[in-house]
């Protein structure tokens, strides 16, 4: 399978399922099980270079929110100075990106294929539950300062996490090129 199937398939697969196992060390559903299957072989290539001679893990650096998220929201918030008051000049929730970039730098502490996809699962449902809590400490200066109930802000939150964990489940695999991909602090593949 090609990696342009690869991520066609995974949509068609990410469009299908409305929830992801919580359980992220084994597969328990069938589109966790396809995920698996897809996955695994970029891992075990991740792995072949980490364990290659010469192979050395580059020093850390985080571009924030990645996918231009970082990017836009400062581009925004210079052009919208409500924005940048209210919400300040970076995404409120970019210390749980750059806490999910650490995980991603490394490609997990095991090059084993299992452990790495396991660890990348557990890397993106990490980022999804900070930026949830992060909307939970938030909760009543946004209530207050957008007259937002407190289901209106946990529904926001929810909506955020969920799209961002999506994000990097479709824009993170190890092997792609991408300069946030799991694995990103060792060579390409």
């Amino acid at each position: 399978m090609t990696a342009f199937s690869r991520v066609g398939f995974s949509i068609a697969m990410f469009c299908l399922s409305s929830a992801w196992a919580q359980d992220v060390s084994a597969p328990s559903t069938l589109v966790d099980s396809i995920e698996l299957s897809i996955e695994i072989p970029l891992h075990e290539r991740l792995a072949k270079v980490r364990t290659s001679g010469g192979a050395t893990l580059a020093p850390f650096k985080s571009d924030g929110c990645s996918g231009g998220l970082s990017a836009s929201w400062k581009f925004f918030a210079s052009r919208l100075p409500a924005i940048a008051k209210t919400h300040g000049d970076r995404p409120p929730w970019e210390g749980c990106c750059a806490a999910h970039d650490r995980d991603y730098h490394t490609g997990g502490a095991n090059s084993d294929a299992k452990a790495s996809f396991a660890a990348r699962r557990l890397a993106d449902d990490r980022l999804r539950q900070c930026v949830r809590q992060f909307g939970e400490e938030r909760m009543e200066t946004l209530m207050v300062e957008h007259g937002l109930g407190r289901d209106d802000v946990t529904q926001l939150y929810r909506t955020i996490a969920e799209a961002m964990y999506l994000a990097v489940r479709l824009g993170g695999w190890p092997c792609s090129g991408l300069a946030w991909r799991w694995g990103f602090g060792w060579p390409a593949c």
